[in-house]
């Protein structure tokens, strides 16, 4: 069957969903996706444009696909495949005819679909996520985190993206540095630890190094700071700063470990919403000037409750996911 394509009537999703399909993507584990980069779209809008008025011989092409398919035995888990379920993809299909004519061969081999991108993300009920990166990297991500690099990580660098917080281990490379994407700054190690924040209220990126050393820059590359062992720097569009940590919690989203001597209640509940995902109420303002001082170890929100209104002789109740306190 001979077909005139008309390009026009499908979305820009569709056509993302069908580079997704052919490039084979993979879901390694759950919470991963992968997508197409920004150059594979646009050579996409390249392929439509110049196939817009090709004739294709429509059930050769369906049955090519059909064909790679059953050579690899499975369709991977975790790849958007919606536009299976109409002809849409008989026709998109066609359009690897078009390599034959010379028209898109250029966008499909050297860098097109082949630049894939694979992204992890955590939800706000998730943290401690880890991922190993190709090269034995070790990354944790806290809630409502995004990483994703691509898959040539390794052969021509070694660069992720991330937005929202994550703990990082990078397997030492002298000659092949480390780098992060985080918005509105550039991070660069060879080896160390260290903790990056993108989401920071006061700050465009936040970096807390545990071990070596960090370079962090705005996206000009002007603003410069060389971040040591115990130190905090932030940076944003306008100014840098560097200081030494005094927070004992600074890590305990990832520890679960919160210390304190002498801390007020309004301190404690503020690191256990940022900590263990809690929403606690004081009825009385005076219940905030309380203080604690016994350390928190990744016990549950209940026996936690329980045991500061056991201290402090108070009476809780739930309302959905909020703890309401109050004295007796």
């Amino acid at each position: 069957m001979k077909y005139r394509m008309n390009t026009e009537k499908y979305t820009e999703r569709e056509w993302e969903e069908l580079a997704s399909f052919l490039s084979e993507e993979k879901v390694t584990n759950t919470g991963i996706e992968t997508d197409v980069d920004d150059d594979t779209s646009n050579q996409w809008k390249e392929i439509r444009k110049m196939s817009s008025e090709s004739e294709i011989d429509v059930d050769k092409a369906w049955n090519k696909v059909l064909a790679r398919i059953n050579q690899s035995g499975e369709i991977k888990t975790g790849v958007r495949i919606s536009f299976f379920r109409n002809n849409f993809i008989k026709i998109a299909a066609a359009a690897l005819i078009i390599l034959g004519l010379g028209l898109a061969g250029l966008y499909l081999t050297n860098k097109g679909i082949l630049n894939k991108k694979f992204t992890v993300a955590t939800d706000i009920n998730q943290k401690n996520l880890e991922v190993t990166l190709p090269d034995g990297s070790k990354v944790i991500l806290n809630r409502e985190t995004l990483l994703s690099y691509r898959s040539d990580y390794g052969k021509s660098g070694r660069k992720v993206f991330l937005s929202g917080e994550a703990f990082f281990e990078v397997v030492t490379g002298k000659n092949d540095p480390f780098t992060i994407d985080a918005g509105k700054a550039r991070i660069e190690v060879t080896g160390t630890s260290f903790n990056v924040i993108t989401s920071n209220p006061d700050s465009a990126v936040e970096v807390f190094v545990k071990t070596g050393s960090v370079i962090l820059s705005d996206n000009s590359g002007n603003n410069i700071l060389v971040i040591d062992p115990g130190f905090i720097g932030t940076i944003d569009s306008k100014k840098s700063d560097k200081s030494l940590n005094h927070d004992l919690n600074y890590m305990a989203w990832n520890t679960g470990i919160l210390l304190y001597d002498g801390q007020t209640l309004d301190v404690v509940f503020r690191d256990l919403k940022r900590v263990y995902n809690m929403d606690i109420v004081a009825d009385d303002p005076a219940i905030l000037e309380e203080t604690w001082t016994s350390p928190i170890n990744n016990q549950i929100q209940e026996t936690i409750i329980r045991l500061i209104c056991y201290s402090f002789n108070l009476g809780y109740t739930k309302d959905g996911n909020v703890y309401h306190l109050s004295k007796k």
